[in-house]
């Protein structure tokens, strides 16, 4: 329970940094106002053309006498956009980090500049590489979170339970798979590999949920996500933090890959190792 109010109380310290910060808020929240129209357009199509790919995609049915053809069409196509929308929340961090990656760096390091002595963790990689790793982890993510979208969206099918117990453990899942997210900006730039993040996460499960679980129910209002997206990548990078000074909570930096560092410098000197622990 300690790590639960912990958890949403960086939530809340990252609104607060970003109210004190006007500018960097500001800029901060483009990238959630461009994912929020590509959504709202993909929904919408859902709407108006999801029943003719349904009618499309289920021709065994055409000869179904009435009433039974509209109410099965007319049930998957409930269920076809039910999904779509809760991929969308699932996935709406993900590309929204991916689209504002410049965006989210920039805030994360103001953050660890104005809360530090000025010195800023920075991975040393160019842009597009920083880039790359960050749409190659999400994409992971996503399969991930789609899975586990899939399985809750079947169990929401079992009687009573699939009406109380699965909706909540839906939160709890979705607001786990936020937090990666979300703390993977500051993380990153610390080296530390998906993996070993995953693996801090879990170590700190209650710490997760406090933060990323009222997230999930507050990004069920798009435009409530777009507006907490800053402050919520500043809460993020305040609990990374201080996880890195908390006795006992430890993530390594894996030694550097060609995905992650280039072979050598510029000049053809060998670059040195990386394998940094915190």
């Amino acid at each position: 329970m300690r790590d639960l109010g912990a958890g949403f109380g960086y939530l809340m310290k990252g609104q607060r940094w970003v109210a004190q910060h006007g500018k960097q808020y500001g800029w901060s929240l483009l990238p959630g106002l461009i994912t929020l129209v590509l959504y709202v357009a993909a929904l919408v199509c859902l709407a108006v053309w999801g029943d003719d790919f349904i009618s499309w995609a289920t021709p065994f049915a055409d000869d179904w006498t009435s009433p039974w053809q509209g109410l099965f069409r007319g049930f998957l196509t409930v269920v076809l956009f039910a999904l779509g929308l809760l991929l969308a929340v699932l996935t709406f961090t993900a590309v929204t980090l991916l689209i504002g990656q410049p965006f989210y760096e920039s805030l994360s390091e103001e953050v660890d500049r104005t809360e530090g002595d000025g010195d800023v963790p920075e991975s040393g990689l160019p842009l597009w590489r920083e880039l790359w790793i960050s749409a190659r982890d999400s994409l992971r993510i996503l399969l991930r979170a789609g899975l586990w979208g899939v399985l809750l969206f079947a169990l929401g099918f079992i009687p009573f339970v699939g009406q109380t117990v699965i909706p909540v453990l839906g939160f709890f899942v979705t607001g786990f798979f936020l937090t990666e997210e979300l703390t993977a900006v500051a993380l990153q730039r610390r080296e530390v590999e998906l993996r070993d993040r995953l693996a801090l996460l879990r170590s700190r499960k209650g710490l997760a949920w406090g933060f990323g679980a009222p997230l999930a129910v507050a990004f069920l209002v798009p435009f409530v996500a777009v507006f907490l997206m800053p402050g919520a990548v500043a809460g993020a990078t305040l609990m990374v933090r201080d996880l890195e000074e908390t006795p006992g909570t430890r993530a390594t930096a894996r030694p550097a890959t060609d995905d992650q560092h280039p072979a050598s410098d510029d000049d053809g000197a060998a670059a040195p190792p990386h394998g940094a622990t915190w």
